[in-house]
């Protein structure tokens, strides 16, 4: 069965670079569809921050053809053996909104009627290199509504350069999750994220764009000397 694996891990400042500028690739791993390795960022974080520009924290977001071969890499590849030093969540795809290239989402969606089941979400863009700053006007007052609901146990940004954004946040119910999205969380401004949909709609940010939501399966590490499926 296909399985989503999302890492962090902080590294050497040289050793992260190295993996910025030699990221793992589908053709070198056995079994690997397709990988982003990404900066981290703290969601909401000032545009000239340290967070904002390159630190230590890599975030390693990859699709494999079964969990055996996502085993193979954290014990016995040499870029997997300082990523499996970190943190990871393993994830079971449930749904796909929009779309985005590398990653082979599967066709077939999983419809979960509890609202009451955790849920993960992770968002990619490829941005419009002259639409960034719009982007951040729009997408920094979003990112503080999810940092600070009190649906997430764990939720962060990150960044590959020149344009690449995604954003990783475990939600301790689907129905949080929605309700945020539809502007009917109880956070003060609940409607950022809707009223930022909008803008997208009326002139797009993005040359691709998509939202995937998972089921966390299981939790390896810790992240900040946590773990966070603990919480749901």
């Amino acid at each position: 069965m296909t399985v989503f694996s999302y890492h962090l891990v902080k590294l050497p400042f040289i050793s992260a670079l190295k993996m910025m500028f030699s990221p793992v690739k589908s053709k070198q791993v056995k079994g690997l569809m397709y990988a982003e390795t990404m900066s981290a960022m703290v969601l909401g974080s000032p545009i000239l921050s340290r967070s904002r520009i390159f630190n230590r924290e890599i975030v390693f977001f990859a699709q494999w053809e079964n969990e055996n071969y996502l085993n193979d890499f954290l014990q016995s590849n040499a870029k997997g053996q300082k990523i499996a030093k970190g943190w990871h969540i393993r994830l079971e795809f449930l749904r796909q909104w929009g779309k985005i290239s590398g990653f082979q989402i599967p066709d077939k969606k999983l419809e979960i009627e509890n609202e009451n089941i955790p849920v993960v979400a992770v968002t990619i863009a490829r941005m419009k290199y002259i639409q960034i700053p719009r982007f951040l006007r729009w997408g920094r007052p979003v990112e503080k509504q999810v940092r600070d609901d009190d649906g997430t146990t764990l939720s962060l940004a990150s960044i590959r350069y020149p344009n690449t954004i995604s954003t990783f946040s475990i939600w301790k119910t689907q129905k949080a999750m929605t309700d945020m999205v539809h502007g009917h969380s109880k956070m003060p401004q609940p409607k950022r994220h809707i009223n930022a949909m909008k803008e997208r709609d009326r002139k797009d940010f993005h040359f691709e764009f998509t939202t995937l939501r998972f089921k966390p399966l299981a939790e390896y590490g810790e992240w900040k000397n946590q773990q966070y499926l603990k919480y749901l």
